[in-house]
């Protein structure tokens, strides 16, 4: 059942795509899908490309250097999580706008000069890469840094033998042994970009999710945007191939005969302030900048003295809606992956898999093939409290918020279907066969035994869906019901109207939230560095 709910929202998009749709597909080849596939392309590879080199760069200096700050930059580090892409952009749009606070200040340092033509242009491509690839490089930092603090010592050691300088051994034996945990976080990178839909359009960027959008929305068109979705689809299958390819064949555990983890190298003087600068600045490009403008705004505006309570109202639908999806997507996760270990077979092992994909649909994607499945619920309650006798229910799932609440559950139902499984694996069978053989049922065994020895794992499930579902943009905004705002469509709102910073308090609330769940990804010790 949960296999089919996550497959159906792609059902529907392919079933959409089949409509025809000629007059609008000349003006989509001539006018559109030229520009729209190249931009994609060109964020795709520069947000990549930066986030590669700014994850794994710091995940090499914090995993295998000691220097000043190294203690601190630990929690640091993966703070940028915290904040949307969306909320990034409003921010440095409006720094680096002509009389925004960046011209304000080179203006009183520099009087005489041209402060505008002096700033960096971030309505632009260049702009989107910088400031997309400064809030997602965590994701390869963190895949990164678990690789590399877990490389044995003797691979290190040999290239040292041969001559290999520090530099050399990190480009030619690191950095490949890394290859999947790099794979993977720039997998994961690259369909958060895809995801992106309120960054890219406000800095200008015509990606195939603005596309979409306009698509669906500005020239109402239901069958062009299937279409385009179809397009996306083959991208998000394009990335999952990339990432698997990466990680093909490679092997990147411990020596059995030398189980030393390398040991971290002492940076003295000014090589490990350096050190300390480099890992800091995106941390303060990503995350202390944004938060910052933030308070500085809501301060300046009376957000916090005058509060109000359209924002309280929002963040109660916004908390309403991310604890029920929580808590289904938790019930589901831990529903399939409890029947897989139960009675193991290639049915289970399938549905087990698609119930994973979910995280794969782009939020746009999801909330346009679910349109369909969802109205068709809809009408056929209405239908049936008709034939009932009874009073027409309406648009009972739209008209709710179910919708939402279901796209939330699909999209992020890999995030307690992944933690519950890796759970699972580390409980022992030995355990499931002592409770059978003292006569206990299964149900008595999931309650003693799997479910205490599972907290932590979903715990950790449930923190992360609940701020994912917090900051997820694209599919609240198509699948809300009318005059129903969350945080995150609010602040779209706001930004859309040119006045984003007076909802720099429901920003800074969506910030607030995520900052203890992205430490808690941090909750794993600091491997011990192995003997010099």
């Amino acid at each position: 059942m949960t296999a089919i709910m996550v497959a159906a929202p792609v059902i529907a998009v392919i079933a959409l795509a089949m409509n025809p749709a000629p007059d609008l597909w000349r003006d989509l080849i001539a006018y559109v899908l030229p520009r729209a596939m190249l931009d994609t392309s060109l964020l795709l590879f520069g947000v990549g490309a930066l986030a590669l080199v700014i994850g794994a760069g710091t995940a090499w200096l914090i995993s295998l250097h000691d220097f000043p700050g190294r203690a601190l930059l630990l929690w640091l580090m993966p703070l940028p999580l915290a904040i949307p892409t969306y909320i990034a952009a409003y921010v440095y749009a409006d720094l680096f706008e002509p009389l925004g606070l960046v011209h304000r200040t080179l203006a009183i340092w520099f009087p005489l000069r041209d402060t505008v033509a002096a700033l960096p242009n971030l309505r632009s491509m260049p702009g989107a890469i910088i400031v997309i690839g400064l809030v997602l490089y965590p994701y390869v930092y963190l895949s990164a840094r678990t690789m590399f603090q877990f490389q044995s010592a003797e691979f290190a050691e040999a290239a040292r033998t041969l001559g290999a300088s520090r530099l050399q051994i990190f480009f030619r034996v690191s950095l490949p042994m890394a290859r999947p945990a790099l794979a993977v976080g720039v997998a994961l990178v690259s369909l958060e970009t895809l995801n992106d839909i309120g960054a890219s359009e406000y800095l200008g960027v015509r990606t195939l999710t603005v596309s979409i959008f306009t698509t669906w929305l500005n020239r109402g068109s239901l069958a062009g945007a299937a279409q385009l979705s179809c397009f996306m689809l083959a991208i998000v299958a394009g990335l999952i191939a990339i990432e698997r390819y990466g990680r093909r064949n490679v092997a990147t555990g411990f020596s059995a005969e030398s189980p030393r983890l390398t040991p971290r190298t002492r940076l003295h003087g000014s090589r490990g302030w350096w050190a300390f600068v480099a890992c800091l600045t995106p941390v303060l490009l990503g995350f202390i900048v944004p938060v910052l403008f933030l308070l500085q705004q809501s301060f300046k505006r009376g957000l916090l003295t005058n509060f109000d309570m359209t924002l309280g109202r929002d963040a109660f639908n916004s908390v309403a809606f991310a604890t029920l999806a929580t808590l289904i997507a938790l019930g589901l996760g831990f529903a399939t992956i409890l029947a897989w270990r139960w009675r193991p077979d290639p049915v289970r092992l399938v549905a087990m898999n698609i119930s994973q994909t979910g995280y794969a649909l782009p939020g746009l994607v999801l909330a346009l093939g679910l349109l369909t499945p969802v109205l068709a619920i809809d009408n056929g309650l209405s239908a049936l409290g008709g034939w009932l006798g009874g009073s027409l229910p309406g648009l009972i799932l739209v008209g709710s918020g179910a919708a939402v609440v279901i796209a939330y559950v699909i999209r992020f139902l890999a995030v307690p279907t992944g933690l519950i499984k890796a759970g699972f694996e580390r409980i022992p069978h030995d355990y499931d066969d002592s409770a059978r053989a003292a006569g206990a049922r299964q149900a008595t065994t999931m309650r003693l035994i799997h479910l205490p020895l599972l907290r932590p794992a979903m715990l950790g499930a449930v923190i992360i869906v609940f701020v994912d579902c917090l900051k997820e943009l694209p599919a609240t905004l198509l699948l809300r019901p009318l005059n129903v705002d969350t945080l995150a469509t609010s602040i779209y709102q706001f930004a859309s109207r040119g006045s984003f910073e007076d909802g720099a308090l429901a920003a800074l609330l969506i910030v607030a939230a995520s900052i203890g769940p992205v430490a808690w990804l941090t909750r794993f010790s600091d491997v011990p560095s192995g003997p010099a």
